[in-house]
């Protein structure tokens, strides 16, 4: 049991998140060019005593699929029996779903805990920090010293760690992976991490280390000439999808339980000759290459001791669920909430709805988005699709865009009509009213508009 003493030594959840909200966070102010080094994130941990070198741990980066194939390839790892540290973000509802272990999120007292051990050590790089004119740690490296604290302290068998943004500086990339991972790679982000498929595949391919297997989703021609030769250039050895192994989405139709069907995973394996078809629980056919990454990854890490069976294998993909992932809220009408907030999210999102768009009617979006998203691009992968769209701006991130700018988007792209609502809540009951009780009400554009709405 904790004594009084110890209690009063650590901070309350309240006062441990109020002091990390002090610090800047690149989730909510635009990050600029040069803001990134490992050293900050080096000196954190070495002064902890080097978390992240007692954990062995699964690195996975990627432009979209990152979350998913992350908490994929955790329920496989789960289901095999070993204790499984996750590492996902952003969060919908409260940050200890960030952190997991055995597939719970990290308790009231164990986060306390780890904030204990890491805010006086922050606090003294802050003062080493500003006798030099320098920074001391940001909110996401903290965060991150937290879980890899709690993963050490938790004995982890093994940590599957998603990077937070790009891959090359991001904090996450301090680890030592035993298995890297890359998922597919798009354009976001682009002024930080390139304008072009190449330049953002660079800044991934950053997680890949000298000798470490590498298993890759990316299907871009730029992002493969650039991954693969990062790959053979520090000689890890890679199994990619389309060359290595093939993953093919089998969709059934629609029922009234399931109004977007559901979804398998045909996956012909490394050689060729081996083919085997999964149930995957989250929907959408884009969901069947994160699955294909799962797999393979699992089968990687069972070859390196780490056993990952075909029976914990099928039982991981169908019990994986994520929050504002394709998720269902209601069925009459039909209200489906997707943090889609790219131009290739917001593609996979239409075809995953497609079934839906095609029998439904009348079709409205709720749209909301950070301003330097790809709002154009978004709003154009929609076009066509729906009958009425309401924008709104969600008050939890001021990087969010006003309505007004939204409006005008909407009309640029040729999609509405559209009207503006003063909250996401707001405009989610407007749409209902529009839809009725026999039309589709989409809510997409960001995991802070999932929030607002109240997923489940």
């Amino acid at each position: 049991m904790t004594s009084k003493r110890q209690d009063r030594a650590r901070p309350t959840r309240a006062e441990a998140l109020a002091w990390l909200d002090r610090r800047l966070n690149y989730e909510r102010v635009p990050p600029g060019q040069g803001t990134f080094a490992l050293a900050r994130m080096r000196d954190l941990l070495g002064a902890l005593g080097s978390p992240h070198e007692r954990v062995p741990v699964v690195h996975v980066a990627g432009t979209k699929g990152k979350g998913s194939t992350t908490a994929m390839l955790a329920a496989i790892l789960g289901a095999a029996g070993h204790r499984v540290g996750r590492y996902l973000s952003p969060h919908v509802h409260a940050l200890e779903e960030r952190i997991a272990v055995a597939g719970r999120p990290i308790s009231t007292a164990a986060l306390r805990e780890a904030f204990a051990a890491v805010m006086p050590v922050v606090e003294a790089l802050d003062r080493r920090a500003a006798r030099r004119a320098g920074r001391g740690p940001t909110w996401f490296e903290v965060l991150t010293a937290v879980a890899l604290v709690h993963f050490a302290r938790a004995r982890v068998d093994v940590a599957v760690v998603e990077t937070g943004l790009g891959g090359r500086l991001d904090a996450t990339n301090v680890t030592r992976p035993v298995l890297s991972v890359i998922t597919s790679i798009s354009l976001d982000h682009m002024a930080l991490l390139g304008d072009t498929i190449g330049k953002i595949a660079a800044e991934k391919a950053g997680i890949i280390k000298r000798g470490v297997p590498l298993v890759s989703g990316a299907t871009h021609p730029a992002a493969r000439r650039v991954i693969r030769a990062v790959a053979a250039r520090r000689r890890a050895p890679l199994c990619e999808l389309g060359r290595d192994f093939t993953a093919t989405a089998v969709t059934a139709p629609a029922t009234v339980r399931r109004p977007l069907g559901t979804l398998a995973l045909r996956l012909r394996l490394p050689g060729g000759s081996d083919e085997r078809t999964y149930a995957v629980g989250m929907p959408g056919r884009h969901q069947a290459d994160n699955a294909a990454l799962a797999v393979v990854a699992a089968r990687r890490l069972d070859a390196l001791g780490i056993a990952a069976p075909e029976r914990a294998i099928a039982a991981g993909l169908r019990s994986t669920a994520l929050p504002a992932r394709v998720q269902v809220l209601s069925r009459r009408p039909l209200v489906v909430v997707d943090a889609a907030h790219n131009a290739a999210s917001m593609e996979a999102l239409v075809e995953t709805l497609a079934a839906p768009l095609a029998a439904l009617r009348p079709r409205v979006l709720v749209f909301a988005a950070s301003a330097d998203k790809q709002i154009d691009r978004m709003l154009r992968a929609a076009a066509g699709r729906f009958d009425h769209v309401v924008v709104t701006r969600y008050a939890t991130n001021p990087r969010a865009a006003e309505a007004e700018f939204l409006v005008a988007a909407c009309r640029a792209a040729r999609i509405g009509p559209v009207e503006a609502a003063g909250s996401p809540a707001d405009a989610v009951a407007r749409a209902r009213r529009i839809a009725g009780r026999e039309g589709l009400v989409c809510v997409a554009g960001s995991f802070f508009l999932a929030a607002e709405i109240g997923v489940g």
